[in-house]
């Protein structure tokens, strides 16, 4: 299994999301260190699509660890993992000497060309589009359930 795992995101939560991103990092840290990193959304209203995407990207890069495998959420291009899947993506990773795991999540318009290409790996959480707020909860959930099954233990709501 991972040992550290950073999330890169695109804006910062707000109520529910908020609270749901905390409880989950809470619940993680006792398997691996988690550190989330939130980077300034751009205005869309103010800004063309290109020099969004641009200017968001380029806060990621700079947030991104130099040592860590990068792993970018793309709902058109990622591989869709179920859930044992993910556990056994993420065990493998680590055995691999891959401990530290960078997630990167973007704002609405996505990611840009660049953040995409430094990704070693693009995940998907299938067809439906996910508000970026919603993704972080769904992605930590998701880790989170990983590390059990990974781990043998039980768990459902």
């Amino acid at each position: 299994m991972i040992r550290r795992c950073t999330l890169v995101c695109v804006g910062k939560l707000k109520g529910w999301a908020a609270e749901g991103s905390e409880d989950y990092v809470k619940r993680l840290r006792r398997y691996f260190s988690i550190e989330i990193t939130e980077v300034a959304e751009e205005d869309m209203n103010r800004r063309s699509r290109e020099e969004v995407l641009a200017a968001e990207g380029e806060r990621i890069l700079k947030r991104l660890p130099a040592e860590a495998y990068v792993v970018c959420l793309d709902r058109e291009r990622g591989k869709e993992h179920p859930s044992e899947g993910l556990a056994r993506r993420l065990e493998a990773l680590g055995v691999s000497g891959r401990s530290h795991v960078a997630l990167v999540i973007g704002g609405p318009l996505g990611l840009s060309s660049e953040v995409l290409q430094r990704a070693d790996e693009l995940w998907s959480f299938g067809e439906v589009t996910l508000p970026h707020a919603l993704a972080r909860v769904v992605l930590l959930e998701q880790l989170y359930r990983a590390v059990k099954i990974e781990r043998g233990e039980k768990y459902h709501w």
